[in-house]
């Protein structure tokens, strides 16, 4: 656990996650999901985040359309800390909102933000990270994003890359102080990037305190900041009776550009704990259970009912029909009760092309 008794977590569960459509879907996004284990994405993260902060310290921002899933996965979060927004307009709002909400409750508040669809495989190593994360934002006036080691040139991540090396934290972590932001490279720039040393993955991984976030959005996004700013002081019932009021006027952006690329007390620590953000079908492979002929088969209930013969290295996601592979391999496979996928497992990344072609043709009951 922390001991810091002024720090709490705001748990991000408002996204769509399309990239895993059709099991994710607007009205069921991945966060929902069990793709990783026997529990859902978010249950994982709760679980997680109970071993560092009781569960009345952990505040979820989530869409109004999630709420009862919410409180459905997860019983334990008093039902008070679940904030239902009205709309869905990005994650600086998202990011500003729960702040102000553990500043209601706490002016001292220290804020870890937490991705509900995350997966990471080090537990402890995250651990050691947050804690270092938590200490360097209680005791200076620094905003903290944790930086994710590349192992690989990713195309589809922001790279954050690092400046002055500031200190040592606990004589093993190092903080650096952050140099700049680039959105999704192409292959060779990321090779570029990888070669360096000098540039993170952004996981979109903050720690701050409320009071320091506070001033960065009264500083670099003043009219967002009037919209929101009483809330902190309001009970909870009135808290969440002043959102739609806010929704309605506030500027849809993501708190890498409200804040982030602004900033000049932004700092980074890297992290090397086994981190994933799930984008595809193909890291649901790699991530899987794999059988003697390497097929990762899973499904909405424990047991799965699937049929696999001479068929090596596929995916297959079932729910109640029987699904049969023959002759078969490097397949993605998800059945759902109104949808059938079947793709490469190599294109799987793709699979927006799908959802953007059912918008174009307005077949939304599928989106």
């Amino acid at each position: 656990m922390i001991k810091n008794q002024h720090v709490y977590a705001v748990l991000l569960a408002g996204g769509g996650g399309t990239r895993l459509w059709p099991k994710s879907r607007n009205k069921h996004p991945k966060q929902f999901l069990k793709l990783t284990g026997t529990e859902t994405m978010i249950q994982q993260t709760a679980a997680r985040l109970a071993k560092l902060l009781p569960p009345e310290r952990i505040i979820v921002v989530t869409n109004k359309l999630y709420q009862k899933d919410i409180c459905e996965q997860l019983p334990e979060v008093p039902e008070e800390n679940i904030i239902a927004e009205p709309q869905k307009k990005d994650t600086a709002i998202a990011m500003l909102v729960g702040a102000l909400y553990a500043k209601a409750k706490d002016p001292k508040a220290v804020v870890m933000n937490v991705a509900s669809d995350h997966i990471l495989t080090d537990e402890q190593e995250y651990f050691r990270v947050m804690k270092a994360a938590v200490k360097v934002a209680a005791d200076e006036n620094y905003l903290v994003t944790i930086g994710i080691t590349p192992t690989f040139p990713h195309t589809g991540f922001g790279y954050i890359k690092a400046g002055e090396d500031l200190k040592k934290i606990n004589h093993r972590l190092s903080l650096f102080k952050v140099n700049s932001f680039t959105e999704k490279p192409n292959r060779p720039t990321a090779l570029g990037y990888i070669s360096t040393g000098k540039y993170f993955w952004n996981a979109n991984m903050y720690v701050w305190s409320a009071a320091s976030i506070s001033k960065a959005f009264e500083k670099h996004m003043p009219e967002m900041y009037k919209l929101a700013k009483d809330l902190y002081k309001k009970n909870p019932k009135e808290f969440h009776q002043a959102l739609p009021a806010i929704y309605n006027q506030v500027e849809k952006m993501s708190v890498d550009y409200a804040i982030s690329e602004k900033a000049n007390n932004l700092v980074l620590i890297p992290g090397d704990f086994g981190w994933d953000d799930v984008g595809s079908w193909k890291v649901v492979y790699n991530l899987g259970k794999k059988d003697i002929n390497g097929n990762v088969i899973i499904g909405d209930t424990d047991e799965v009912n699937a049929v696999v013969i001479n068929s090596q290295k596929n995916l297959i996601h079932a729910n109640k029909r029987l699904v049969a592979l023959l002759g078969v391999n490097d397949m993605v496979v998800v059945d759902t009760d109104e949808i059938v996928l079947i793709a490469p497992k190599d294109r799987s990344q793709e699979v927006k092309k799908i959802v953007n072609r059912l918008k174009e043709e307005k077949k939304d009951e599928y989106i």
